[in-house]
């Protein structure tokens, strides 16, 4: 009944998508485009918003506005929020995709831009949820899909902070999930594996045995991500062969995954 209730009331509403300029953000703005609904895009890079905007207006005829903001400053998750209120704009999907991360020793890496990591997965993703649920459980309707990883599953040396803080997403959106779905409203993880797109660029992890026997292509996983708020299904595992590998961890030692998760990340061709 839950799952029929957010399949009608998705149907032609307005997403909001964080990260929206490049990857993944991007390719869950033309794939909801595609079905109709109506885009508030968000991203540090206005430029390519707008060149994303107006492409998916021409394509599609729908409506599409940008808001550019920094998720890693303290104030801009709840200011953005502020802003699309002040537009009159109702939000009835949020899409929580804005996301980074940096492979490296703890010791060695920037500690802002370590902050900054959690900064974005996790402190926006919370308020920009909190942001959007009023709004959605007054209306008794609204979806927010979380973007975890299968870094959630393990510990991650060498990608450390990335992985608990996706680790941190996924049991938020779990305990989210159960908090309000007798309120009409979905939430997801979605947990994809190594994904050729822009952020392993931007990791630095693109050489790394990890990415180069396990990286896959982005269209599979927006289609879970999509169906699984669709369906009201509190956790997406993407891919075959990740959710083999996410159970497997369930059963192996902890101190063997970690150590294999070391030996992958550091691994290079």
């Amino acid at each position: 009944m839950a799952g029929s209730n957010i399949r009608e009331a998705n149907r032609m509403t307005t997403a909001l998508v964080t990260g929206a300029s490049a990857g993944l953000g991007e390719s869950f703005a033309r794939a909801l485009a595609g079905k109709g609904h109506d885009l508030l895009l968000t991203a540090r890079r206005g430029d390519r918003l707008e060149t994303l905007a107006a492409d998916l207006r021409h394509s599609h005829g729908i409506n599409v506005h940008v808001f550019t903001a920094d998720l890693s400053e303290v104030d801009a998750p709840a200011e953005l929020i502020a802003r699309v209120a002040a537009a009159g704009i109702t939000i009835d999907m949020l899409v929580n995709n804005a996301g980074f991360g940096l492979q490296g020793a703890v010791a060695d890496l920037d500690g802002g831009k370590q902050a900054a990591i959690i900064d974005v997965n996790c402190r926006a993703l919370v308020v920009l949820a909190r942001g959007v649920l009023p709004g959605m459980m007054a209306r008794r309707r609204g979806g927010i899909l979380n973007i975890a990883s299968t870094a959630s599953f393990q510990p991650g040396p060498m990608f450390a902070v990335y992985s608990a803080s996706k680790a941190f997403v996924l049991s938020f959106s779990e305990a989210l999930h159960e908090e309000v779905k007798a309120h009409g409203i979905a939430v997801s993880a979605l947990c994809p594996g190594p994904t050729h797109t822009e952020f392993a660029d931007v990791a630095g992890m693109r050489h790394s045995t990890l990415f180069e026997r396990f990286a896959g292509a982005p269209d599979a996983v927006i289609r879970d991500g999509l169906a699984a708020l669709d369906a009201n299904r509190a956790v997406k595992v993407s891919g075959a062969v990740n959710r083999l590998l996410a159970q497997s961890t369930r059963f192996a030692p902890r101190s063997m995954v970690r150590r294999l998760a070391h030996r992958l990340q550091q691994g290079r061709s």
